[in-house]
């Protein structure tokens, strides 16, 4: 009972989208010696367009192709997926537009200001042991279980 109130569409897409991603990760690192955090490819595909100095480092310019193929191979994969299975496998979202906007906003701000993304900090920062990836992650755990709780006592779901 305990598990389908954790898990009330089921665990196993969980795991095996977990292992797919860490063996992803994993032969990327082995293979070529880099990690894949994704605020990073969305940075570097920016190099492209922008002339701004902080798009134009060294550090994105020099990977953005590898980043950019990257990238489409995500949204190629999601494709597949959603040809496959319809929008996330049946479950949807019912928030609205303007809110989805608004979270992807402090998110990319979020992940600017802690130099990458929680899947980029969570996964590749920590298999690589970096001590500021541990930092960063455990101020997102922190904040999501505080904002988490919140919501759950002003009747937020």
């Amino acid at each position: 009972v305990f598990m389908m109130q954790l898990f009330p569409n089921g665990w196993a897409h969980y795991l095996i989208g977990g292992l797919i991603i860490g063996v992803g990760v994993s032969l990327m690192y082995v293979f070529t010696g880099r990690t894949t955090g994704m605020s990073s490819v969305f940075t570097a595909t920016w190099s492209y367009v922008s002339n701004r100095p902080f798009f134009q480092q060294a550090r994105y310019v020099g990977t953005r192709n590898w980043r950019l193929v990257l990238a489409l191979g995500v949204l190629l994969g999601a494709a597949l997926w959603w040809a496959l299975l319809g929008p996330a496998g049946g479950v949807g979202t019912q928030l609205p537009w303007w809110q989805l906007l608004a979270g992807g906003i402090l998110v990319g701000y979020g992940a600017r200001m802690s130099d990458g993304c929680t899947s980029g900090h969570g996964i590749c920062g920590l298999a690589s042991l970096s001590p500021s990836s541990l930092v960063a992650v455990l101020t997102f755990l922190a904040t999501a279980i505080a904002t988490a709780n919140v919501v759950a006592a002003l009747g937020g779901h």
